[in-house]
């Protein structure tokens, strides 16, 4: 019997143990219960954001889908859909939640929150779409929620400022020539959350300005007494910061299209505080601060905040200086698709010491070489320009971490960690 001499071989012993303990370290923590996640997906084909919170709960944010029968989205202009196209973007979504929901509960999403009706936001019907045994098309949440089962769905609703289920309304110019399908998708939105609603008894509610126990803590509340969801705004109603009293910015009636319409919130969890508002903006059409804009009236009630995400992906009409100033995050993390995103203009207001002073972190799901022509090394600015985006808050919410995961790969390996970070 050969005998092993450890004192010769202890050199390649100590390589592959370190071997192993590298590629242990390269997959992200598991959650435990105490730390609030939140993780910003990226698909190549729009925003998608899966929290889950201290006590487990978990909420999914949106689950865009865009058409790949576009010419936009199939271009140079467009990201690709990611990691690869073996799985259309909401089987992506529902991979990314099988690796990071907690292991020891149920598969299932509490509470999905759909900010408002566009494609690279909730989905679009197409052509080449599968058809549900519910008999709607699979397309964004339709998707996701075939595979996984949501206890509850909040949208912004469909009656306010404009009933879109009027016959009357979907037969005019705005809604019957819009090239992306918003009713025709919105028609397979509401056949899914009828058949879901039978076959496995989801809630469907529309969010309600102003509260703070809409969406909350269901396995161990108590536990956590400092973390809530609070809604800011929706439908142009917007919380005036006590009570659960709103003011609207639109009559009914008025509709200023689907992005002034998106839902707000801020998460609170200790010190720490997040927000996110999908299409919200700031900027009027020739390039100055809206002060009657969506942003200009959410920013006090939604103050300084640890962590943002960029209204409207970063889009050049977005992040007016007032909303800058006001919420003035340590970390802006930008979830977009396209070489519009981030405007140049924008770029300069997130990063300007004149609007708030200290320093900040910008992190992008990815970076397009038509943004990197244009903009050129001012984009150097970004801690990270490509990846899943992870924030973890631990315990307490007294500090997180920034986890940049490899969206190219199926693994999800960590490619770069930031922090710590102390909260407010």
């Amino acid at each position: 019997m050969m005998k092993f001499n450890f004192k010769s071989h202890c050199p390649i012993v100590l390589l592959l143990w370190m071997g192993l303990v590298a590629n242990a370290q390269q997959q992200l923590p598991e959650w435990k219960p105490g730390y609030l996640d939140i993780h910003h997906i990226n698909t190549g084909r729009g925003d998608a954001a899966f929290l889950v919170f201290p006590d487990g709960t978990t909420l999914l944010v949106d689950a865009g889908d865009m058409s790949e029968t576009h010419p936009r989205t199939t271009s140079s202009r467009n990201a690709k859909l990611t990691p690869n196209r073996s799985k259309t973007a909401p089987e992506w979504i529902v991979d990314y939640i099988h690796q990071f929901s907690p292991k020891n509960q149920e598969l299932k999403l509490d509470y999905v929150l759909i900010t408002h009706y566009h494609d690279d936001h909730f989905g679009e019907v197409d052509a080449l779409r599968k058809i549900a045994s519910g008999g709607y098309q699979l397309t964004g949440i339709m998707e996701v929620g075939t595979h996984i089962p949501i206890k509850k769905l909040i949208d912004r609703g469909f009656e306010y400022p404009i009933n879109l289920k009027d016959a009357k309304v979907q037969t005019e110019d705005r809604f019957s020539k819009d090239t992306y399908g918003m009713i025709a998708t919105l028609k397979e939105y509401w056949k899914f959350i009828d058949y879901q609603s039978n076959k496995v008894g989801l809630e469907h509610e529309a969010l309600l300005v102003g509260r703070s126990d809409q969406i909350e803590l269901n396995n161990n509340p108590k536990k956590y007494p400092t973390f809530s969801v609070r809604n800011i705004a929706s439908n142009g109603k917007i919380w005036t910061g006590y009570d659960n009293s709103y003011f609207p910015l639109f009559k009914i009636g008025e509709y200023p299209g689907e992005n002034p319409l998106s839902n707000v919130i801020r998460i609170d969890y200790g010190k720490f505080n997040y927000y996110t508002g999908g299409d919200i903006a700031g900027i009027d059409g020739l390039g100055q601060t809206d002060i009657n804009s969506l942003e200009s009236h959410v920013a006090p009630v939604i103050g300084p905040v640890d962590v943002a995400t960029l209204n409207h992906h970063g889009n050049r009409n977005s992040q007016n200086p007032y909303f800058v100033r006001t919420v003035r995050p340590k970390v802006w993390i930008q979830q977009n698709w396209t070489a519009d995103h981030p405007g140049e203009e924008v770029l300069r207001r997130i990063t300007s010491k004149q609007l708030y002073p200290g320093e900040r972190d910008i992190f992008s799901t990815i970076m397009l070489q038509g943004t990197k022509d244009v903009i050129g090394g001012r984009l150097d600015q970004y801690k990270s320009q490509q990846g899943h985006i992870v924030v973890r808050v631990y315990e307490q919410g007294d500090t997180y971490d920034i986890y940049v995961l490899n969206d190219a790969s199926e693994e999800r390996e960590i490619l770069s960690k930031h922090g710590p970070y102390t909260s407010r």
